[in-house]
Order: structure tokens, then sequence, then C-alpha cells
């Protein structure tokens, strides 16, 4: 039995993700695979049980990385504002970082592998998250929403505008860059519309 080499499946973690990227998951399989990263079909499988695993794996890591970025240097008492504000930054230092990975995981997120990557990212940062937004809405600073109410108004502002920025244009601006002024300016809104 082969032993585990941490850069070889770094490799072909990079290769799958840039394949899955541009080619989509149906053509996706581990022979492609294997000879796009050059190595045989069976190195694949001392890492992998089959191409849902590593799939699934890929997912994995990339979203608690993803978890964990967002959520740096966040604390449950923090303000909200202070709070909400550090993980845009967070995430958008992740998204505009990491651009192949964040394509990734969008591609998978329609896909029944990600109910279990959903349940991962829940239970290792759940907590932390429903402390945060609980502790604000009992210092008034939150009205209490859904989740998905929530969700939507906290973060999808700053995602449009990250996906703006990365394909370089906007509907009226055709070499569209995000700005700190813009970026605070829509911070702000979102403040406003979520306080009670």
């Amino acid at each position: 039995m082969r032993t585990r080499d941490v850069n070889k499946e770094s490799a072909i973690q990079e290769k799958a993700i840039e394949m899955i990227v541009k080619q989509g998951l149906d053509g996706f399989s581990m022979q492609k695979l294997a000879k796009a990263a050059n190595v045989s079909p069976a190195t694949l499988y001392i890492y992998y049980k089959d191409r849902d695993d590593l799939i699934s794996q890929i997912a994995s890591q990339i979203s608690v990385r993803l978890m964990e970025t967002s959520l740096k240097g966040l604390h449950p008492k923090m303000s909200f504002a202070d709070g909400l504000e550090l993980q845009w930054k967070n995430r958008m230092e992740f998204y505009l970082t990491h651009p192949l990975d964040v394509e990734f995981i969008e591609q998978i997120r329609y896909t029944p592998t990600y109910a279990s990557i959903k349940d991962i990212v829940r239970q290792k940062f759940g907590d932390v998250l429903g402390k945060f937004v609980h502790n604000a809405i009992n210092r008034g600073e939150l009205q209490p929403l859904p989740f998905e109410v929530y969700w939507s108004i906290a973060f999808a502002p700053l995602y449009q505008l990250i996906k703006f920025h990365t394909q370089g244009y906007s509907p009226t601006n055709d070499c569209f860059r995000i700005s700190d002024e813009m970026l605070n300016q829509t911070l702000n809104l979102v403040l406003k519309a979520l306080k009670p």
C-alpha cells in the first residue's frame, strides 16, 4: 500500500478544481483527472474512494477554509456593525484571492453533495454565528428575522459587488472595480436595513 503524498494530493485537487470550473461536473471523471494531473488512475484511489468522494472532500475543505476566513477575528460579543464589517472584509478577501475555489463551490452548491457540506459548516461554525446574531438582537442592534431574510440582506449585496468586480463590469460600467467608498456605502445601507 502506497502512502499519501500531501503535495501530490494538493496538486490533484487543484487540477480537479480547475477542470470542474472550466468543464463542469458532467464530463468530469477520475480517468480524465488522472490524465490531466499526470498520475495513474490507481494513484487517485489512494486518496479518494471515488469521484463523489473526491468532489465532497474538496468542497468540504474549501467551505471550511471560507468560513474560517470569514469568521477570522469575529467574537460573538462584538457589536453587530463591527462584526458584519469584519465578515464582509474577510469574505471579500477570500473571494478575490481564491476565485477558482469560489467557482467550484458554486458548481457544487446545487448538487446532492452540498447537503453534507452544509451540515459540516453548520456544525463547525453555527455556534459562533448564532451567538453573534443573538447577542446583536438582544442588544437591539439587529431586528429578529428569519435566517433566509437576514442572510439575503446581510450578504447578497456584498456578493453582487464581488461578482461585478470579478467579471470586470456592471450593467452601467464596462470596467467596474470595488472601491472602499462603495463597499462602505453598501455596508452602511445594509446595516440601516437590518436595524430595528
